[in-house]
């Protein structure tokens, strides 16, 4: 089972009033897949003071920079490493037919004698999404959060073989794992238990802040711990690594505490309309405010959509989400209810294809048919691209008659990552003496680096990190050591691993272009046997196929009569079969599709 570390702080808490929401529900025991047992971490004294090291830190980056996903990074002493964070992204177009893009661990791998513990800043599937992936080569223990770890364990269900060694931990705490001292520190983000870092190391002390955002006004009552922040740049901080995702955008991100009065002001707007609520499942926090202003307008509420169900069952039996039970209906029920008795939550906000939004819009979800009194509020912004999709969305929902409300018409919507001003506010506090931003493209990180040059740095102690960069720390110096291996991995249906570059070819060329099959039976003297069997797929038109594939057929015969079959090899045959045939139909069409070519000799 899942262990939880209890340490004893000695710090005090941070002089402010802590609200929490009240319970409704009594929590309920989780039920947890099997998990092997690991030893308590030896506990340490909750401050980590001055480092007066004289060693050096390798620190290697294998995804998350120069990159918006993919998040990775090793940290290395000559005896003992540690990774934070072990995230997928998803692939572009470039990509067809492939499931997810993981990094490429081989460094990790030849490095295993020294891994000790895979740290999770939080559940983000940019941070946990390829864990099955390297828990299968890599059996380390694990470290984060109540609901981090909850999610993990609900992914691993799907991968039965994988025995996973978690230990939670939580704010304030410290542990201790060779030459490398962790503590944990409270941020909010756009998902409840999320983490920066402080790794304690021979070099000095590293920050490490994962994703984060300052709300002065959280639901959870909990603010991002600046007392500590502040506390360890007195201390000292040898390295800042700060994430970049929102870098360019000036002033403060809105608290999330904003979206939910604008929510409530749509609900009050909409007395009598049904309400459907797309949003990102993993923020619980969203979760919680429409939970409860559902309650209190006296509307029932229905799942759709497997994580936002998965999710929320998680969130609810570890305390982090609390709602009544008896105000959850099955979607299968809502035709029992009055629009105006209604709010449905469901997936859907980035447009995935599958997503049941995505399938509300185009009519080809039977649970729920969109119609003029719906009112669907889209809370969450589109990731880049996938701005294409959204809006698609939008408009078939629009067409359906319903009122469509999202993020660039209401507050509907506030970002978990930090602008420009809480950016600032973290270089301050800590005063590192290096900097390497991380979390975004290189257009993210550059700027980043000029934002930490205006507040005083140097341009020789900051590092803009690369893929594969592997960088070393001391006290006196940071430097750029070289590269190593750290491509991506691809998940392909069951299959991980590097994909041959030619498989990637011949599936954009599938389709961009479509495919021509020919079948072709000839004699021993060369005559052909009945006419050629063609078939294509997405080459012409429907209106053109039959006259197009009868030329085909035609010509096909007569280049079959101009050629020496009796003393041709059978597989030089297909190939110039294949080659006239592509020929052929360039010139018709300006395509070059996919085309086999199959010579029966008898």
């Amino acid at each position: 089972m899942t262990e939880e570390i209890n340490f004893n702080a000695n710090e005090e808490k941070q002089n402010r009033k802590v609200v929490k929401p009240k319970p409704r529900v009594q929590k309920e025991k989780s039920v947890k897949p099997e998990t092997q047992k690991i030893a308590p971490v030896k506990q340490e004294e909750n401050v980590i003071k001055e480092v007066k090291g004289k060693g050096k830190v390798k620190i290697t980056f294998l995804g998350g920079v120069g990159e918006i996903g993919k998040n990775m990074t090793a940290f290395e002493t000559d005896n003992e490493m540690i990774v934070v964070d072990a995230g997928m992204t998803f692939p572009g177009e470039e990509l067809p037919g492939v499931d997810a893009v993981v990094p490429d661990i081989s460094y990790l791998i030849a490095n295993k004698k020294k891994l000790k513990a895979i740290i999770l800043t939080h559940g983000h599937e940019d941070h946990i999404g390829a864990l099955p992936f390297v828990l299968s080569d890599l059996n380390v223990p694990i470290y984060g959060t109540r609901l981090t770890l909850a999610l993990v364990e609900n992914k691993l269900r799907e991968y039965p073989k994988i025995k996973a060694k978690m230990v939670t931990v939580k704010p304030k705490n410290v542990l201790r794992l060779g030459d490398f001292t962790i503590e944990f520190i409270k941020v909010s983000h756009s998902i409840a238990g999320s983490l920066a870092l402080c790794i304690g190391t021979p070099a000095g002390n590293i920050i490490h802040t994962g994703d984060f955002k300052i709300d002065f006004q959280p639901i959870d009552g909990e603010m991002t711990d600046l007392i500590r922040f502040g506390e360890l740049g007195k201390h000292g901080v040898s390295l800042l690594m700060c994430e970049s995702t929102n870098v360019c955008r000036k002033g403060y991100s809105m608290s999330e505490s904003n979206v939910g009065k604008e929510l409530e002001n749509i609900i009050k707007a909409h007395p009598d309309n049904r309400l459907i609520v797309a949003t990102f499942a993993s923020n619980v926090h969203r979760l919680q405010q429409i939970m409860n202003l559902a309650e209190k307008y006296k509307r029932k509420i229905a799942f759709t959509g497997r994580s936002m169900v998965n999710v929320s069952e998680v969130a609810l039996k570890i305390g982090e989400l609390f709602f009544d039970r008896n105000n959850i209906i099955d979607i299968d029920k809502i035709d029992k209810y009055a629009d105006s008795e209604l709010l449905i939550l469901t997936t859907g906000s980035q447009g995935e294809p599958m997503s049941a939004l995505t399938r509300m819009a185009a009519g080809e979800f039977n649970k729920v048919q969109i119609g003029e009194n719906d009112c669907i509020i889209i809370s969450a912004s589109p990731i880049p691209g996938n701005e294409k999709s959204v809006y698609s969305v939008i408009n078939h929902l629009f067409k359906k008659g319903a009122d469509v409300i999202y993020d660039e018409l209401a507050d509907v919507h506030a970002s978990g990552h930090a602008c420009q001003e809480e950016i600032k506010t973290i270089h301050a506090l800590t005063k590192p003496k290096f900097f390497m931003p991380i979390h975004g493209e290189y257009r993210h990180l550059k700027q980043h680096k000029e934002l930490a040059m205006s507040m005083g740095m140097n341009a020789r102690d900051i590092i803009l990190p690369d893929l594969g960069m592997q960088v070393e720390l001391t006290q006196n110096y940071i430097k750029q050591l070289g590269f190593t291996k750290a491509g991506i991995r691809l998940v392909d249906g069951i299959g991980v691993g590097d994909l041959e570059s030619s498989v990637l070819r011949e599936r954009k060329q599938l389709s961009e272009d479509g495919f021509a099959i020919a079948v072709i039976n000839v004699s021993g003297t060369g005559d052909v046997i009945g006419d050629p069997f063609v078939i294509t797929r997405g080459v012409v038109y429907n209106d053109e196929a039959d006259s197009f594939v009868s030329d085909l057929k035609t010509n096909l015969q007569v280049f079959m009569k101009s050629l020496d079959v009796e003393n041709t090899e059978p597989s030089l045959l297909k190939n110039e079969v294949r080659k006239y045939m592509s020929n052929f139909i360039f010139k018709r069409t300006k395509r070059r599709p996919m085309t086999l070519a199959i010579v029966l000799v008898d």
